[in-house]
């Protein structure tokens, strides 16, 4: 072995030494701490979602202690006016929220998606219907809107979630329906057009592959919106039906025993750390399609 080549092994396992564990250890630009942190909570939330009724510590609508008893070990976030364990029935909320949140994005989603891909690609009249209608339902409040149609469909977080669905899908709408036109005249969809492609193959195979990128991070974002939202409705009785644990029921009766404060700090920490997780995660999926952050 000469020397250069002892020299050259050398330098090889000095790069292996000092970048390799790097190289192993380094992470997508997107994948950063809040995301990674939201990512985790969010993991949380749902799996508890799925399994808390195996674990809780106390059943959820069972009295279990004295009423109104603040934190302890027994009970970490206190019991509420009924002597029911605050914990539990924080942990068993998000069996609403959660699938609620989930179910109100996806419905949104096909309802505004479709809509805003037919008037995109069509244009004309097409477009102009359907968009004074979209406008039309854009012009309410979200909440007030959402109100009158949970206080129409009558109380219950089923009526809620159709509610929620239907104030939410005018943005997807909009958004789809402004990136349809900017696609549809992009090179490689006017040359499949001039080969023949039909509609349906124009619309599905060449246009929303790429139209649906910004869909898909605003509906990440927008999935705390819609736990917030079920929280405002339950919170003035038109959501959950007590005694079910829901979220927004539980910080309304906090609300109305002040100096009680663990009965809505429980609450409140789930939605926030949710809504947060949402925001951090969205971030991350952004910059993860965006091609301006690959190297």
């Amino acid at each position: 072995m000469t020397a250069s080549d002892s020299m050259a092994d050398a330098q090889s396992l000095d790069v292996i030494a000092t970048g390799g564990v790097q190289a192993i250890l380094r992470r997508p630009k997107w994948a950063t701490l809040p995301v990674l942190l939201g990512g985790s909570v969010l993991l949380f939330w749902i799996i508890t979602a799925l399994t808390v009724q195996w674990w809780a510590p106390h059943d959820p609508i069972a009295i279990v202690d004295t009423r109104l008893l603040g934190p302890s070990l027994d009970h970490p976030l206190g019991t509420d006016a009924l002597g029911r364990d605050v914990l539990s029935r924080t942990l068993h909320g998000a069996t609403a929220s959660m699938p609620v949140a989930a179910g109100v994005i996806v419905s949104a989603l096909l309802i505004g998606g479709t809509i805003g891909a037919v008037a995109g690609f069509f244009g004309g009249w097409t477009d102009a219907v359907l968009m004074r209608f979209t406008d039309m339902m854009m012009a309410f409040p979200p909440i007030l809107l959402a109100m009158v149609i949970a206080a129409t469909l009558g109380v219950g977080i089923r009526n809620a979630a159709i509610a929620m669905t239907l104030v939410w899908w005018p943005g997807y709408a909009r958004l789809l329906r402004g990136q349809f036109l900017a696609v549809k005249n992009y090179d490689h969809v006017i040359a499949a057009e001039s080969l023949g492609a039909g509609r349906t193959r124009l619309m599905l195979r060449h246009i929303l592959p790429i139209a649906f990128t910004p869909l898909l991070v605003l509906s990440t974002m927008d999935f705390g919106g819609v736990v917030l939202l079920a929280a405002s409705l339950s919170f003035i009785g038109l959501g959950a039906v007590p005694p079910y644990p829901e979220w927004g029921s539980m910080i309304s009766e906090g609300s109305r025993r002040f100096y009680d404060w663990w009965i809505a700090m429980g609450p409140g920490i789930a939605i926030l750390t949710v809504v947060l997780a949402a925001n951090f995660i969205g971030d991350g999926v952004r910059d993860l399609l965006d091609p301006r952050t690959k190297s």
